[in-house]
């Protein structure tokens, strides 16, 4: 009896009761019809307990991090960098607004703070240049899923939380596929360009913009710090050099990344240069994070943790942009958006718990093993599958209910852990911008005042190309794992 728990969680779904206590009611009613009020306590206990563990700390922290960063203006430092490399091309500002969704993927990894914080600047701005309000809602919606995908990623950290995997190759593996899908869209975008006349951006690089002493002379040492250590990478070193031969060779390296940026500065107006420097503090968010990861100076927790530190420390210190009077709503909007993630990581961890006494897991492992023998057409099944999932669930319950059940299967079939991990996230995130219940078609709505079902239409050739990419994440396993495995986190 206890199977029939999906049909009435699915029930309560479609008659709009929140995902939260579809959850638990669904599984909850059925343990109690079957006799089990034994079981009743450990659905409800372990809501607790999926919610107690110190990987998902980091999720409040990436939230209070996007929060600072976002408050402090350092979103309108991105767009303007953005403008600066992209504003002159045929439908710029569409351009303008993807690669600001790359760019801004690294600070937050949030697809709703996304569509949030860029769409309320850039889809006015994109209709005063002559965009149709619909088209600026959809380029936004559908450039705000890279936010989960490139790291941090809050779905990478519940799906390593759940599954056992180490977060920071999924945070690696999902570098590329990022990437993939913010090229995919500007692909689509140019192609557009001619055929909808899109219009091009007016104004490149903005002269009136200035830049302050402190952030002035903080962007110029991280620059040269950035650089030097990229550089210090390929210096020859005998391999029992000494701690003063590294520290002279990364000393050497830090001088001439210095000679190198006193050439650039005269092939590049003053004005342009000042843009650069404005979007150096921000950017070296995800070279912080990623860095410290990658150099084993501390966790993806730890690094969310130093993440929340920087963005106070340019905010106040360096860019003088935020107030201590600012704070308690910085604090209570991330707060609220953590405690909503984390209740329903608890309640899908309850879920979890009756989908494991209820052996679904091994019936539909048994079902997915009849269809073929073949990975490839099963993972090409699956794919259909996760992408119906993610139309009406969200991506973070989705991977907690499904992750535990898919991954195994697929694991013992031969595909590599962290490439199906990859499949399942970007599908997934994918979901949340595709109709009829994709949130941030609802957010892009609500910031744009244009209705769902208009924005849901002019997405659809976005969402062609962001399926296209699926696939070919999904048959070509090297585009996810080549980073995890140079940098030696794939075992």
């Amino acid at each position: 009896m206890l199977i029939w728990f999906l049909p009435l969680f699915l029930f309560l779904l479609l008659i709009g009761l929140p995902v939260f206590f579809c959850l638990l009611a669904a599984p909850g009613a059925l343990l109690w019809l079957n006799g089990q009020e034994r079981d009743l306590t450990l659905l409800y206990r372990n809501l607790y307990n999926g919610m107690d563990s110190f990987p998902l700390m980091a999720i409040p922290f990436f939230m209070l991090a996007g929060e600072l960063m976002n408050r402090g203006g350092i979103t309108v430092r991105l767009v303007e960098f953005s403008q600066a490399l992209m504003g002159h091309l045929r439908g710029g500002l569409a351009q303008v607004n993807i690669l600001s969704s790359i760019l801004f993927a690294g600070l937050s990894g949030s697809a709703v703070a996304d569509t949030s914080a860029l769409g309320s600047m850039l889809i006015p701005a994109m209709e005063r240049e002559g965009y149709s309000r619909k088209f600026a809602a959809a380029v936004t919606a559908a450039s705000s899923v890279i936010g989960p995908i490139i790291p941090p990623s809050g779905i990478m950290i519940i799906y390593a939380y759940v599954m056992g995997e180490s977060v920071a190759a999924l945070f690696l593996a999902g570098i590329v596929p990022g990437v993939l899908v913010g090229v995919g869209l500007m692909i689509m975008v140019r192609a557009m360009a001619d055929r909808y006349e899109l219009p091009a951006a007016r104004r490149v690089v903005f002269d009136s913009v200035e830049i302050g002493t402190m952030e002035r002379w903080f962007s110029f040492g991280l620059v040269r710090l950035n650089l030097g250590l990229l550089l210090a990478q390929f210096i020859p070193l005998a391999d029992g050099a000494g701690p003063q031969m590294k520290w002279l060779a990364f000393f050497g390296a830090v001088l001439f990344a210095h000679g190198l940026m006193l050439g650039l500065r005269r092939v590049v107006s003053p004005a342009f240069r000042t843009i650069c420097k404005r979007a150096v503090v921000p950017l070296q968010t995800p070279v912080l994070i990623l860095g410290g990861i990658l150099a084993g100076v501390f966790t993806p927790t730890e690094a969310a943790a130093v993440a929340v530190a920087y963005a106070l420390l340019i905010s106040f210190l360096v860019l003088g942009s935020m107030r201590l009077a600012d704070l308690p709503q910085v604090f209570s909007r991330a707060g609220i958006t953590s405690a909503v993630v984390l209740l329903l990581v608890g309640a899908a961890m309850s879920f979890k718990t009756v989908v494991s006494l209820s052996h679904a897991p091994e019936q539909l492992a048994d079902f997915i093993l009849t269809l073929s023998e073949n990975p490839l057409i099963l993972l090409f099944l699956i794919n259909l599958l996760l992408f119906v999932v993610g139309m009406f669930l969200d991506a973070g319950p989705a991977i907690i209910i499904l992750g535990p059940i898919l991954g195994p299967v697929f694991t013992d079939l031969g595909v590599e852990s962290v490439h199906f991990a990859i499949i399942m996230c970007v599908n997934l995130t994918v979901g949340l911008a595709t109709p009829p219940m994709g949130l941030v078609l609802f957010v892009a709505a609500a910031v744009s005042q244009e209705r769902v079902t208009t924005i849901a239409k002019a997405i659809l050739p976005f969402l062609a190309i962001e399926i296209a990419v699926i696939f070919l994440i999904t048959f070509v396993p090297a585009i996810s794992l080549t980073i995890p495995r140079l940098t030696g986190f794939l075992n």
